[in-house]
This record gives structure tokens, C-alpha cells and sequence, in this order.
């Protein structure tokens, strides 16, 4: 850790001052322009409910240099993401300097704020980067195996699942920024008690609270990075809500894994914090159980078991039609830990490339449905509602066993402990559509 982490820092950005997810402790970044103008998208970094302009801040301040000030004039993070960690943590250096209390800036141009910072109400947000390659993995173990006592009570782990981080390509097209409505997807779908399938909408459409990781500089195809250099290559996290279509996903998946029950959606927040930014909150990985087998020696790295997880708290709330109308406010359906994943970011980023594959700068992949040991911390419908036989009751009286149209699923991340300043990633906001007609 560093200067930017002090917990007494502050910012001359008033809205910045005990701001729930964005102090200055933070600085995430993201891709935005002005609403309803042509302007080019841009980087930017959230500073309590402003965003800092990083191209119109280097032209009045010098900040940041080059060539951190033309990678982040690019309309997607590519570039800034290509440079490296170094480049990385100059730029949050130069940045919160910038945005301090006390820094002589805001004295030398009085007119400062309204020429570099933009009003997040008026910004419009875009995907953070062009990513190439979308990977989904399966890494919380209370997750897996709440999901396989649906389907093999007598045996919920597969034999693979304590030695590998399991995954599977997922449709880097169809990733959406976050208040994108999810149109209602259709596919082939065969009741237990049907002798073929039919081909309609989705009628156990679900959400999956996950946090996902953008990759940065990359490797060269045939080339695996050990895992201590792992995170030399990842940049930051960002929420992902990996949209699934459960009854189209169990007629298909067997024996090739997911497809068209996934790639018609999935939603990302539009704010990426920093691995830097998230250095107050590292925890240990996960202790696995006695007699858990220990990760096979790629995987296994002795600060990786000190300090590779990450604890964030990760909450999915949903707001119904009938709530939006009444006035009524979202109400938390689920509470999960970062922590809690049987696999680390590094341990998944590891295994991906232990085969020579390669990954880019902007290819990002997302940890799969975060789940925790009770029932208030299973982070999708599916597990809630054991596959529809108990609904989950909503205060106005209305149940859900899965989504229905109208809805709204909003995911929120948190880092929060004693003696550092709490930071969050914002919000994650999808609401359902009919499915086309």
C-alpha cells in the first residue's frame, strides 16, 4: 500500500467526502462522454458523483503525462490496459495527487471543476474495453455444489471440480453495459414430461452475481504466466451479471457445457477498480477443508495463500414493476464474499493460460455465480428458490421463483474494514424485457 490508501485523505471534490463507493481511496476507472452529444467516449475516473475528465485534465493540468494522457483519449481502455502496472500505478499517483485536498490545481484555474470534471448524471457509460475473448469460471464451491444437490444430491461435486478452475468460453458480443435492458431470451426448452422440446421464450430466466477481471498486458500464444506473475497481468474488477436461461441451459449444456442459455446477455458495471485500489482488502484464499486435496504446484504459491483473496461484499437487490410503481425501494435479495471462492483471480488467470492460451489486453473473465455457506449468501434465483420449489416472498407479497418481466436485478460490491476507507464499485443494473415477438 501507499500514500493514495490513506484512510484521512481527502479530495477538494465535496461529493467525494464519506461517498459510499468513489472516494478519493478509490479512483475506478471507466469509458463515458456528455449524454446526448457526438463527443468521442474517453476515459475517466469516478470521484464521488463526478467523473474526471483524463483528456481535458491533461490539456489543463499536465495530468497525466504522457503516454498515459493519449491512452486514455482512446474510446476504449485497450491501450491504458496494454501498459502495464507501473504505467498503472503512476496514473493513480498523478490522479490522486491531483484530486487532493490541498494540491495547489484547484487555486492556479478557479474555473478548474466545470472544465475537468463531468457529472455523473450527465455522462453516458460505455462497455470499459473491446474485449476480445468473455470467460466464465465456476469458482465458488458453495455455488456448485448448492446447484449439484439440485441434480445429483447423493454426489453435488463433480470428481474435477477441487483440482481445476472450471470454466467455459463465453460471447464477448453480447456483454452489455450496465442499464441495458435484457430482452427475455427464446430456445429450445423439453420438459421432463415431454417426449421432444419446443421452441419459446424463457420462462426461468435468472441472474448470477459475479465479479469479473480485466486483463492487461497479455501473453504470447504457447507462452503459460506462473502464477507469481500472474497479476502482473490483471488490471481491475468490475461487476458482472452472467444472465441464464435455466430452462434452455438444462436441455443443452450435457455434454458440451453452456451456449445459448448464456450468450444472449451479460451485463458489466461501468466502473473498474483497480487491483492498487483494492490492496487494503486483501485476505488469505480460501482455506480449503482437511482433506482437500492442495492445489497441484502451478497453482499453488505461498503469497497467493496469504493474501490472494479479496474481500468485497457482493449484493444482488430486485425491484419489480409492481415496486417501481408503488414507489417502493429494491429490496436485497442475497449477500455473498469474494472471499469465499475456492479459486483466487490469480489462480484463475493462471490456469487459463497453463495451456499456452493466449490473453489480451482488454479479454476479461468473471469468477461464476458468487455463493457463500448460507442460505442469505446464494447469488442467483436457481440456488434461492432450489430450481422454483420455494419462491423467494417479496415484501409488497409478490414471489418470484425466477424473473419475470419488468424486473430489475441490480448488483453492489463492497470493501469495507477497519482503518481504511471504505470503497464500492457502484451498481450493476438490468432490467427484463418481453422476448421478442
Amino acid at each position: 500500500m501507499n500514500a493514495t490508501h490513506a484512510p484521512t485523505l481527502t479530495s477538494w471534490v465535496s461529493s467525494a467526502q464519506h461517498h459510499p463507493d468513489f472516494p478519493i481511496q478509490n479512483l475506478p476507472l471507466g469509458v463515458f462522454r456528455r449524454r446526448n452529444t457526438s463527443d468521442s467516449p474517453r476515459v475517466g475516473v469516478a470521484i464521488g458523483d463526478e467523473i474526471l475528465d483524463l483528456t481535458a485534465s491533461a490539456d489543463v493540468t499536465g495530468v497525466p503525462a504522457e503516454p498515459l494522457a493519449s491512452a486514455c483519449a482512446q474510446p476504449t481502455m485497450n491501450q491504458l490496459l496494454a501498459l502495464g502496472r507501473s504505467r498503472w500505478s503512476e496514473l493513480r499517483n498523478q490522479v490522486s495527487a491531483l484530486l487532493a485536498a490541498g494540491s495547489s490545481t484547484p487555486r492556479r484555474a478557479p474555473d478548474l471543476e466545470s472544465r475537468i470534471l463531468v457529472p455523473m448524471r450527465e455522462a453516458e457509460m460505455f462497455v470499459p474495453a473491446e474485449v476480445g475473448d468473455y470467460t466464465d469460471f465456476y469458482a465458488s464451491i458453495h455455488h456448485a455444489s448448492n446447484v449439484g444437490s439440485l441434480f445429483r444430491p447423493e454426489n453435488p461435486l463433480l470428481p474435477n471440480y477441487k483440482w481445476v478452475p472450471i470454466g467455459y468460453h463465453g460471447r464477448a458480443s453480447s456483454l452489455v453495459i450496465s442499464g441495458t435492458p435484457v430482452r427475455r431470451p427464446k430456445g429450445q426448452i423439453k420438459n421432463p414430461d415431454s417426449e421432444q422440446p419446443v421452441y419459446r421464450a424463457s420462462q426461468a430466466l435468472d441472474y448470477e452475481a459475479e465479479i469479473g477481471c480485466f486483463v492487461g498486458p497479455g501473453n504470447a500464444l504457447g507462452e503459460t504466466v506462473p502464477l507469481a506473475a500472474a497479476e502482473d497481468h490483471l488490471f481491475g474488477l468490475c461487476l458482472v451479471n452472467d444472465w441464464s436461461a435455466r430452462d434452455i441451459q438444462s436441455w443443452e449444456y450435457q455434454p458440451l457445457g453452456p451456449f445459448l442459455a448464456k450468450s444472449f446477455a451479460t451485463t458489466v458495471s461501468p466502473w473498474v477498480v483497480t487491483l492498487e485500489a483494492l490492496e487494503p482488502f486483501r485476505v488469505p484464499a480460501y482455506r480449503r477443508p482437511i482433506g482437500d486435496p492442495e492445489p497441484l504446484p502451478y497453482l499453488a504459491y505461498e503469497s497467493e495463500r496469504l493474501s490472494g483473496g479479496i474481500d468485497a461484499q457482493v449484493e444482488v437487490f430486485l425491484c419489480t414493476a409492481g415496486m417501481r410503481e408503488a414507489g417502493a425501494a429494491p429490496v436485497r435479495l442475497s449477500s455473498g464474499r469474494l472471499a469465499d471462492l475456492y479459486w483466487t483471480m490469480a489462480q484463475m488467470f493462471t490456469h487459463h493460460t497453463s495451456n499456452g492460451c493466449n490473453m489480451r489486453p482488454g479479454d476479461l473473465f468473471a469468477s461464476g455465480t458468487i455463493s457463500g455457506p448460507t442460505e442469505e449468501s446464494r447469488g442467483c434465483l436457481l440456488e434461492l428458490t432450489r430450481r422454483g420449489a420455494d419462491p423467494v416472498s417479496l415484501p409488497n407479497g409478490e414471489t418470484r421463483k425466477f424473473l419475470e418481466d419488468g424486473d430489475e436485478v441490480i448488483l453492489r460490491a463492497t470493501c469495507h474494514r477497519p482503518g481504511a476507507a471504505r470503497i464500492g464499485f457502484g451498481e450493476c443494473r438490468g432490467v427484463v424485457v418481453p422476448a421478442e415477438s
